[in-house]
């Protein structure tokens, strides 16, 4: 619960530093003291944007850091899965605004992001504003409020992952149906293709094969010529290399008894003579292969100029990249046969999904049509002594198509009196109505919900005297164990249930208008009530009436 408050330049706040108390409290003070700038500083701890606007006229930034004790619920999964220190006593949150809009965020002194405080927010207060009862006709709402009641996490957590699968395969099956019908409308396009490829019948490799031998038969004559003259060099009767290598070797052996180092010298040149001889041969050989076939260059030229021309039309740079295009149009065009076959598994995976998914939302249904029993018994119970003794409250559940809440469509039905038939709370409730509606609700919902603070701002409009001691007394009973409530009214019969007693109010100073907000004693609580039950001119009455609505606590 909120234990503490402390807010610095904020709106007309210079400073407050106040303590808060547990059970239910209650905030007072005239129309334009301040008790919505609290409220407003109050959520801005839970997340709500700021607007730099609201820092006092002068002030650099503006401060506000509430102090809370969550000992009696169980949220330290929170602060461990968000890496945040966790003090179940005195859990600090602030927030920090410059005059120039740049805002900062602190759980425990940890900086955290607008998104988590928000997170963290929603588990520490409600605020209940005038504005909210707009949500009595949002079907979110109404649904919401069933949820609670049945506590129904698990099972709306089963339906909901039930129904993501469900809907990821009804996505996969668009997909296929779009991929088909495309498919279909390209295929004479993507066989004519394929064929093409497979008609060139593509070899992995010939590409670079096929390019030596039209570099080597384009240059034939050049090389011809050369093989020709190393020829000629090597193995030219009389002056060839290799004859005349052989007589120098023979000469060297004839002299090798007068010259030892002859036979040596003559070794080494039949060796020389033995691999010249070799590549004679071989150069001759080569001679007597080379010839030049036009024929056979034209059609080697033909066969790479097919290849280059596929090359450009498939954006391809290799003949395997060609291969590796012909295999994925075989795939596509093998796709497009067998598509029938594909669409009817994926068809029948779709509805094996949708009736899993059917099956848990109908368990959820039940168990929500349970709930919607005892909260219509509950609501008629606590609508009775808030001056509707004929009310009647009922809540329709049709069935509607899947969604992510599972096929319920609910509706809130209400009537004040027995001749009004039952028709939607948001269009037939008056104001007042609506508002013990919705405290009712609240009183029912936070019985189910851990929630440590429930601030009412102003949930009497349009209620007085007995009913509105008759809301006091529900808030009283919520405010009753682990829950702290708080209510800023205008109602005397309200603020004199309350157990603690706030006071909001104006202060002229030569700096200008201030706020401040102070706890009342008891004879202080007697002078505010009895201005609240006759205005600026408290009389003896005012103030005996005052305190007959004080002892009744």
């Amino acid at each position: 619960m909120l234990t503490h408050l402390y807010i610095k330049n904020f709106t007309l706040i210079e400073k407050l530093d106040i303590a808060f108390r547990g059970g239910f409290s209650v905030i007072t003070g005239e129309t334009g003291a301040g008790k919505s700038i609290v409220l407003g500083a109050i959520g801005l701890l839970l997340g709500q944007r700021a607007d730099s606007k609201t820092v006092k006229a002068g002030a650099d930034k503006c401060v506000v850091e509430a102090h809370f004790d969550l000992q009696r619920y169980d949220l330290q999964h929170f602060f461990d899965e968000n890496d945040i220190e966790y003090d179940a006593a005195d859990c600090i949150v602030r927030r920090e605004l410059t005059a120039q809009g740049k805002s900062r965020a602190f759980v425990n002194d940890t900086p955290v992001t607008l998104a988590l405080l928000k997170e963290l927010g929603e588990l520490l207060v409600d605020i209940h504003s005038q504005h909210q009862n707009l949500l009595l006709g949002k079907q979110d709402f109404q649904l919401d409020v069933v949820d609670i009641i049945a506590q129904d996490a698990d099972l709306l957590s089963d339906y909901g992952r039930r129904f993501a699968l469900y809907q990821e395969s009804a996505r996969r099956l668009q997909q296929l149906r779009q991929s088909i019908e495309e498919g279909q409308q390209r295929q004479d396009f993507l066989q004519f293709q394929y064929d093409e490829l497979s008609a060139a019948r593509l070899v992995e490799g010939e590409q670079e094969e096929l390019e030596q031998r039209s570099d080597t038969m384009t240059h034939a004559e050049d090389i011809k010529k050369a093989l020709y003259e190393a020829d000629n060099a090597l193995q030219a009767d009389g002056t060839g290399i290799v004859q005349q290598l052989r007589q120098a070797t023979a000469a060297l052996r004839g002299i090798g008894r007068v010259l030892p180092d002859a036979d040596e010298l003559a070794q080494r040149m039949d060796s020389a003579y033995i691999e010249l001889k070799d590549i004679a041969q071989e150069v001759g050989a080569r001679l007597e292969d080379t010839d030049f076939d036009p024929a056979e260059l034209d059609a080697v030229n033909n066969r790479l100029d097919k290849i280059y021309d596929l090359q450009r039309k498939y954006h391809a740079d290799t003949v395997e990249q060609l291969l590796a295009q012909q295999e994925e149009l075989r795939q596509a065009l093998s796709n497009i046969e067998n598509s029938d076959e594909a669409l009817a598994q994926q068809e029948q995976e779709v509805q094996r999904l949708r009736q899993e998914a059917t099956k848990a939302a109908t368990t959820l249904s039940d168990c929500r049509r349970k709930a919607a029993q005892k909260i219509e018994k509950e609501m008629q119970q606590r609508l009775v002594p808030l001056g509707m003794p004929n009310v009647r409250f009922s809540i329709d559940i049709s069935q509607a198509e899947l969604s992510k809440s599972g096929q319920d469509k609910v509706a809130f039905l209400f009537s004040a009196n027995t001749s009004t038939p039952l028709q939607p709370v948001a269009q037939v409730a008056s104001g007042g109505e609506i508002a013990r509606v919705m405290l009712s609700l609240k009183a029912m919902i936070s019985g189910a919900v851990k929630l440590p603070t429930i601030i009412f701002d102003e949930i009497d409009t349009g209620v007085s005297g007995k009913i509105a001691e008759q809301m006091a007394q529900i808030m009283h009973e919520m405010g009753a164990g682990d829950r702290q409530v708080i209510s800023i009214t205008h109602l005397p019969q309200i603020a004199a249930r309350g157990t603690t007693h706030y006071k909001v109010y104006k202060e002229e100073t030569p700096q200008g208008t201030t706020s401040h907000m102070m706890l009342l004693a008891d004879e202080e609580r007697v002078g505010e009530i009895a201005q609240m039950l006759s205005g600026s001119d408290v009389g003896q009455a005012a103030i005996q009436n005052a305190r007959e609505l004080l002892g009744r606590r």
